[in-house]
């Protein structure tokens, strides 16, 4: 390990001078190399160097203006790097490397450079992780059970923040942060990693951290990479929109994107929803009437219909594009949702608008290179007005007519659908809800029967919550009829199942799921099948995206109470039944 020293002096200011020096520190860091770092500025000196330190240096970088008066009376002579800041900002790692070339010093000390996964082995780990899903539910809270078991399995000390519906919960502080060993993302959304600039950090679905956390913490252990962060890759510009870092461990595709633009999206829907069903409720069918201006009920269905609702799509495009090009795309984003809705392009045309956004503010940001003082225009005033442009006439000009007209055909469709075509479409929507629990086919019905709820068109989305709820329904209740086909710690755990799939959490058959998938999914599917064929050809509409039972005891949330409940009650039974065909009885050890 080589002792270096930096010298950042910078003549624009204090603010730049500091980050010039924490580059070359991430830098050191990311080497294995210890550095000194002395900062001068307006401010003063900070991090004053010895004379010892300073005959000690394997080599000093004198990161520093033209015109900066730096003192060089000290530095050791024939060990001295002069660099501009433009050089350090542009590769800091290449800048280490030649001065430790200077030194006649290893450009890595490898015993250092990986100091987490050569003490996974000697001593427990200080680990820190966030969990994330697009609903901020089930997932969510299962990944991080699953995280602090695994963690505490292994000897190792965890921190799991969780960003959840109701926001994020045990938060990690910055102390916490600075200690730790290793930082873990589980999220299937985007998560603002800036706080860990300088961590090793690694990053999987929930998933992974549900089947298999002590796997996933291993495999942390050995594939975690320096997060370079915005701290490192945007200090030239000082804003969010520098290029992406080179640490960032995996890129985020497609159904990533859409999933946090899902997340963002779905309080709108809920609240505007749930506040229409109360507008009925107390004005009836007809509350939206002039008849009943001025009333509460037609101020509740204002509110939701013209608030909530008139949101939810700008809300999906704009975090779609946060998703993709992080803040300077939100605007764009969410200009090209309100511009969906103009057009009539509904939420086919949000989340068009929302990945040209997205991928436009991110090809700009790469393609545009402006001076140093200038660099902090771009997320404020050049990104946001060109991407909302392109954008904007895309959506106009290009793709939001056609759009339009797919989605009437689609919204018309629907909504004339003949007993026998809604049935199918029920079936479907229920198979694809069991399918995978929570996963990709699951998102991908839930999402298509959320977002048609401002269409107009609420059949599909009650289909998919019957069907939700299905799974952990059905299996408590196969617990209860088949004892004998489950273990005692699972006919335990069927109550704590049962209130998850009242609640319209899918996820709380996982664990049934994992043990038995051969026999447990198709029997899960079964019944999610029935109970959604079953609410479609009755016609059932619901309001509310989310909820479960809880959500029917709210006046006209949903058209047929009693034909729903019906609904999932059979299609549970359905489940339980088929659970009762296919698992074989336990076998209990004398």
């Amino acid at each position: 390990m080589a002792s270096l020293i930096a010298i950042a002096a910078s003549q624009a200011g204090p603010a730049h001078s500091f980050m010039l020096g924490e580059v070359l520190a991430d830098a050191a860091r990311q080497l294995g190399h210890d550095l000194k770092l002395q900062v001068q500025s307006s401010l003063g000196t900070q991090g004053q160097l010895s004379a010892a330190e300073l005959a000690q240096a394997s080599a000093v970088i004198v990161a520093a203006d033209a015109g900066a008066a730096v003192d060089r009376s000290a530095l050791p002579a024939g060990r001295v790097l002069d660099v501009a800041p433009d050089a350090v900002f542009r590769d800091a790692g290449a800048v280490l490397r030649q001065a430790l070339a200077l030194a006649g010093a290893p450009a890595s000390a490898p015993a250092a450079a990986a100091p987490v996964a050569a003490a996974a082995a000697g001593r427990p780990l200080k680990i820190v992780a966030i969990t994330s899903c697009p609903t901020g539910v089930a997932h969510t809270f299962m990944a991080a059970e699953a995280l602090e078991q695994g963690a505490k399995a292994l000897g190792h000390q965890i921190q799991v923040e969780t960003q959840g519906s109701v926001g994020a919960q045990n938060t990690l502080g910055a102390q916490t942060i600075d200690e730790a060993d290793l930082v873990l993302i589980a999220a299937d959304t985007q998560v603002d990693r800036s706080r860990f600039a300088g961590k090793r950090l690694h990053s999987s679905g929930t998933k992974a951290a549900i089947h298999d956390a002590q796997g996933l913490i291993a495999k942390a252990q050995a594939e975690a990479a320096v997060w370079g962060g915005e701290g490192a890759a945007a200090a030239a510009s000082t804003a969010a929109a520098g290029a992406k870092p080179a640490g960032k461990v995996a890129a985020t595709g497609p159904y990533k994107h859409l999933m946090t633009g899902v997340s963002f999206m779905l309080p709108f829907v809920v609240a505007g929803g749930l506040l229409i069903a109360l507008a009925f409720a107390l004005g009836g069918i007809y509350v939206y009437d002039d008849a009943h201006k001025g009333t509460l009920g037609w101020t509740l269905f204002q509110i939701g219909a013209k608030g909530g609702f008139a949101l939810m799509v700008p809300a999906l495009a704009g975090y779609i594009a946060f998703s993709i090009a992080d803040r300077p795309g939100i605007a764009p984003g969410m200009i090209g949702g309100l511009l969906a809705g103009t057009v009539g392009a509904g939420f086919l045309g949000g989340i068009a608008a929302g990945f040209i956004a997205g991928y436009s503010v991110n090809a700009l940001n790469h393609w545009i290179r402006l001076p140093r003082g200038l660099e902090g225009l771009k997320p404020v005033l050049i990104l946001p007005l060109l991407g909302a442009a392109i954008t904007g006439v895309a959506m106009m000009l290009v793709i939001g007519q056609p759009v339009a007209a797919i989605m009437a055909a689609l919204t018309d469709w629907l909504k004339g659908m003949q007993t026998s075509s809604a049935v199918l479409l029920g079936i479907t929507l229920g198979a694809m809800m069991a399918a995978d629990m929570g996963g990709p086919i699951n998102k991908a019905a839930y999402v298509f029967s959320t977002t048609l709820i401002a269409s107009g068109v609420a059949t599909p989305m009650a289909a998919a919550m019957a069907a939700g709820m299905v799974p952990p329904l059905g299996i408590a209740l196969a617990c209860r009829l088949f004892a004998s086909r489950f273990t005692p710690d699972e006919r335990e755990a069927s109550k704590a199942a049962a209130v998850l799939g009242l609640a319209f959490i899918t996820e709380g058959a996982i664990p049934y799921v994992a043990r038995d998938p051969l026999r447990v999914i198709p029997a899960c599917v079964l019944g999610s099948a029935t109970a959604g064929a079953l609410s479609m050809m009755w016609g059932i509409a619901l309001q509310a995206p989310h909820g479960g039972v809880f959500v029917l005891a709210i006046p006209n949330a949903v058209n047929h109470v009693v034909l729903y409940a019906l609904a999932i009650l059979i299609g549970s039974v359905v489940t339980a039944l088929a659970l009762g065909a296919f698992k074989k009885k336990v076998v209990v050890a004398a």
